[in-house]
């Protein structure tokens, strides 16, 4: 039977692995076909920042006059970065208080420009602690050393991307294709000598290689280069998020001097055909959403009958077989939410395929991984997160959902508290109004710390012309509930929209700048709009008054578009104030400054009064029926006492009410007291099925009293305190 090497290659994340590999080799454990992953990336990491690596590294090149300050200081302190560099990483690996004071306090880190903004150092962590502190320090230390590579060794590298600008908007390969015809860079070096380690110990059939973004595809190209020549029996095939949406009208047969097949979109069933292909199972005309050179030409195939693999048939994502103290942890930023992409060996997993609103006019809603929307029983899933911690003993999820919905995070969230699981997760949203102050607080009970939504162009008319779905008051109602839960609320931002004037992007910036001043908002990122050829606007230009003027007709890489905005201004040059403002904004300062001062041009002055946010945001919530109400906290602790009221006696009682955070107390009559001693128990997230209206009736049979009181009444916003929601 044939076996499959499923590679990352460089570079992804230093925290955690990309799934694509864990996902796939899932798949094949359920069909029982045998397959190992490899992070490339993480291992090139691993060679590059270590004694040996360094030392390689330094004496790769020798200093010469033209090197820039910082590069040769970086240089000159080049047996202390040798000296220091096993240690760091280390730490970055396993983070302890002790070596954290010596990062922090003592005198082992070599330093270069990256250290000379350090100025707001102590508050930015001086409530984060020393550990904390000590990550950003060997970050920044890395990022010196990432600098002296750019400029003296590898002009390409990068730690999340490698050779991006040949990929990013490669219409013709000509480019790439002549890089790859020159010889190895050290980086290069590097990865082949990993590349052919895991060959021999794997002795592969098939090789696939997951391309996710821009920044893995020349990589791809160099591990499919050497097996092909030095191991010619091996097949190449390439895949993943960057082929899916970049070359789908692949025409240059060049591209399989590197690989012999490169499939789209979910990779599951390709993977499937191609095996049984390659073991005589299955006709070349039977293979499905592939790729291949025949006499010279680009050949698409997809005959094969199977239809794609479901989603709750995808199987467990495999972990196994991941070297997790490869991984380090860093911090670039001192932003508690912004910091999460970077910093933990986070689990990814996929509530559902696609995206339940998907008409989004920016977004390539026309390819196959947001049009298909199909979700897998919440239960499943939460097999899939038991299973996944017995594999890795970790605790961390990110589900990746291009938006997960409200409605599968309640059920999610219901079904981690009903099984008692303690984990730690985050996730995508669309800022849905269905995000309630309790549903907000269900998802926090459960172990939701984060989550990341489209706020885009802050802007009412740009939003409709966006088709986003959602208002600004939605936005900042639903990130008040979620911040107000504990939950830290990323935003992201996107600034020249086609038609987006002057005005709008400058009432933007006031609509972000409030939403950080008044706390609701934890981090968030601009972004300039991109024209991709699978987009509403890219399919249907004109609408959008926009001109295409080039990317449309390539023979390799065909989505992202060159395009004039023809009733819009420059966007280009609001890039730079906007990120600066934002930048700050993140830090908790400069909310006084007016937004003129960003930019070194002039601006409109916003026409949004300074309470703008404010004024949207309400607590008020419309209570249904069919709400479920489920009590979070635990059993009651009555104490019946008599009062006394002139001459009458009236039973009465003081109720206790504990959940882990929080302990209330109410005094009532004996008989609402009964009633709630019976009925919360019968409220909790293994028992219930009361809907509200079930839970009014039962008050109204029991005949103690209004029921539109009570639920107004202080007692019952203590009973909520303490845990009773509302979904």
């Amino acid at each position: 039977m044939s076996t499959t090497l499923l590679i990352t290659p460089p570079f992804t994340q230093l925290n955690t692995p990309y799934p694509a590999t864990a996902y796939l080799k899932g798949y094949l454990n359920s069909i029982g076909r045998k397959a190992f992953q490899v992070d490339l990336g993480i291992e090139v990491i691993n060679e590059l920042f270590s004694s040996e690596g360094l030392r390689k590294l330094f004496n790769n090149f020798e200093v010469k006059g033209d090197l820039s300050e910082n590069a040769s200081r970086i240089y000159n302190l080049k047996d202390g970065y040798v000296g220091c560099i096993d240690y760091i990483i280390g730490f970055l690996r396993q983070p302890n208080t002790i070596d954290a004071q010596n990062i922090c306090y003592g005198d082992i880190l070599p330093e270069a420009s990256r250290f000379n903004d350090l100025s707001d150092d102590d508050a930015a962590f001086g409530s984060m602690g020393v550990i904390d502190k000590a990550k950003h320090y060997c970050t920044l230390m890395l990022e010196d050393l990432s600098d002296y590579i750019v400029e003296a060794v590898d002009p390409n590298f990068g730690f999340s991307r490698y050779a991006e600008r040949l990929a990013r908007c490669a219409s013709r390969f000509d480019e790439m294709y002549d890089h790859l015809s020159t010889s190895l860079s050290f980086i290069e070096k590097l990865l082949i000598e990993q590349l052919q380690l895991w060959m021999d110990k794997v002795s592969p059939q098939l090789v696939a290689i997951s391309v996710p973004f821009p920044g893995n595809m020349l990589s791809a190209l160099r591990i499919g280069q050497w097996v092909k020549n030095n191991d010619p029996d091996v097949k190449v095939s390439i895949g993943g998020g960057f082929v899916n949406t970049e070359l789908r009208s692949l025409n240059d047969s060049r591209v399989f001097e590197f690989c012999d097949f490169i499939t789209l979109d979910d990779g599951e069933m390709p993977i499937a055909c191609l095996l049984e292909y390659l073991e005589d199972k299955r006709d070349v005309k039977q293979l499905k959403r592939t790729f291949i050179e025949h006499e010279g030409i680009v050949e698409w195939l997809d005959g094969a009958e199977e239809s794609d693999v479901h989603q709750k048939d995808t199987g467990i994502p495999d972990y196994s077989d991941i070297n997790w103290h490869k991984y380090i942890s860093v911090v670039e930023v001192a932003n508690p939410m912004f910091r999460l992409w970077s910093d933990g060996a986070w689990l990814k997993l996929t509530l559902a395929h696609g995206c339940y609103w998907g008409k989004c006019s920016f977004c390539d809603g026309s390819l196959d991984y947001i049009k298909r929307y199909e979700s897998s029983p919440v239960k499943l899933t939460v097999d899939r997160i038991e299973a996944i911690i017995q594999q890795t003993q970790k605790h961390g999820f990110h589900f990746v959902d291009e938006a997960a919905s409200p409605a599968i995070l309640k059920e999610l969230a219901l079904e981690i508290i009903r099984r008692r699981l303690n984990i730690v997760w985050w996730t995508n949203i669309r800022f849905e109004k269905s995000f309630s102050t309790d549903l907000c607080l269900l998802l926090k009970q459960s172990g939701c710390v984060a989550v990341a939504g489209g706020l885009e162009v802050a802007s009412p008319r740009i939003l409709k012309l966006i088709n986003k779905g959602v208002t600004l008051e939605q936005v900042a109602n639903v990130a008040s509930n979620l911040t107000n839960a504990g939950i830290m609320v990323h935003a992201y931002l996107m600034y020249g929209f086609p038609g987006q004037t002057a005005q709008e992007t400058i009432d933007s910036l006031e609509v972000v700048r409030q939403l950080f001043e008044m706390g609701v908002v934890s981090s968030a990122f601009w972004h300039q709009f991109a024209l991709t050829a699978h987009s509403p606007v890219g399919l249907k230009p004109d609408t959008f008054n926009v001109q295409v003027t080039g990317g449309v007709d390539g023979e390799f890489a065909n989505n992202d578009l060159q395009f004039v905005d023809i009733k819009g201004v420059d966007h280009g040059r609001y890039g730079e104030g906007l990120k600066k403002a934002l930048y700050n904004y993140m830090h908790g300062v400069c909310f006084d400054f007016s937004l003129s001062e960003w930019f070194d041009f002039k601006v409109p002055a916003t026409t949004l009064p300074a309470n703008y946010i404010d004024s949207l945001i309400h607590q008020q919530s419309i209570i249904k029926d069919s709400d479920r109400i489920i009590w979070l906290g635990k059993r009651p602790v009555v104490k019946l006492y008599i009062k006394k009221k002139g001459k009458r006696s009236i039973q009465m009682a003081e109720i206790v009410l504990n959940s882990n955070k929080v302990q209330a107390q109410v005094n009532v009559k004996k008989a609402l007291a009964d009633w709630l001693n019976d009925i919360l128990p019968q409220l909790t997230v293994t028992e219930s099925s009361y809907s509200f209206e079930r839970f009014r009736m039962s008050f109204e049979e029991a005949q103690i009293g209004d029921f539109d009181k009570f639920i107004a009444s202080y007692t019952f916003m203590q009973i909520k305190s303490a845990g009773l929601l509302i979904i």
